[in-house]
């Protein structure tokens, strides 16, 4: 199937002529991530790379530069060979909460936290393939499984979600509502009837 000229061209689509077009491209995108020379995994909140090396690799024979915004993987008994993996990050990391290690004397596995942890990245290294972040079927978890200041945010938007879908006022207009109503009954000597309320 030809890739569409212009975005439109996907609202053109049928149901079925878009599935086609997204596995074609999955299956291009497949291809294209498949010849990298790293294998790599994400959450929202962070990315896993895992690299390939020679049988016997301990610690100590590679070189792993973790930076903000860059990251280098090269082997050290080979200086004048290109390094596996270099370049810049699609974005930045937070470099104390990131770990690399030797598994099986057969692959360095490197743990990246994002510090934007709300954010699919198309790909690793800019200059590397894209994936379509679209196309990204984030695995089902549950409430239970976020932290406390997160689950919170999460809860309060999905509240607010359910208010507007049923027309009703959000959290912060209905908080101001029930201060309004906690004063009109302290006060009932005052009147209230041509009350204008903006929210």
């Amino acid at each position: 199937m030809a890739a569409p000229q212009h975005p439109t061209d996907l609202d053109a689509m049928s149901p079925e002529e878009r599935e086609a077009y997204n596995q074609e491209k999955r299956a291009q995108e497949a291809e294209e991530q498949a010849r990298l020379p790293y294998r790599w995994t994400q959450t929202l909140a962070d990315v896993d790379i895992t690299v390939p090396v020679p049988a016997g690799t301990r610690g100590r024979d590679v070189l792993v530069q973790i930076r903000p915004r860059s990251l280098k993987v090269a082997l050290k008994q080979s200086p004048s060979a290109e390094p596996i993996v270099e370049g810049d990050l699609f974005a930045a990391v937070l470099l104390d909460d990131c770990t690399w290690s030797v598994e099986d004397q057969r692959t360095v596995v490197i743990h990246l936290e994002k510090q934007n942890a709300m954010q699919w990245w198309p790909h690793v290294v800019t200059h590397h393939p894209k994936i379509d972040v679209a196309l990204i079927q984030p695995e089902n978890s549950s409430l239970a499984d976020l932290d406390g200041e997160t689950r919170g945010m999460v809860e309060k938007m999905m509240y607010e979600q359910r208010q507007k879908q049923m027309g009703e006022s959000n959290s912060e207009e209905a908080r101001k509502l029930a201060m309004i109503e906690e004063f009109k009954k302290q006060h009932p000597e005052m009147d209230f009837s041509k009350a204008q309320v903006n929210m």
